[in-house]
């Protein structure tokens, strides 16, 4: 069994995320509201963590989301004063 190197997982991450910008980017291309988008996203890799990990993996996971929020973590284009 062969472990992954931190850069592998960075090179997989990052791959992963480009498949999903791709996306994002064709369905607003096609129209699609960028809330409805958000929404569908964030409810299917919800759904798909609970299948895997499960509700009270996900619950603790996710408990620390609104202070991540508030600190611009998920922020991209943030102006500092």
């Amino acid at each position: 069994m062969r472990l992954e190197s931190a850069t592998e997982k960075n090179d997989e991450r990052f791959a992963a995320l480009g498949y999903i910008l791709d996306a994002w980017q064709e369905a607003l291309h096609d129209g699609m509201e960028p809330e409805m988008l958000a929404n569908a996203s964030m409810f299917a890799a919800l759904s798909d963590l609970v299948a895997t990990y499960g509700e009270d993996a996900v619950a603790k996971m996710t408990d620390g989301l609104s202070r991540r929020i508030q600190h611009g973590e998920f922020t991209l284009n943030r102006t500092t004063q």
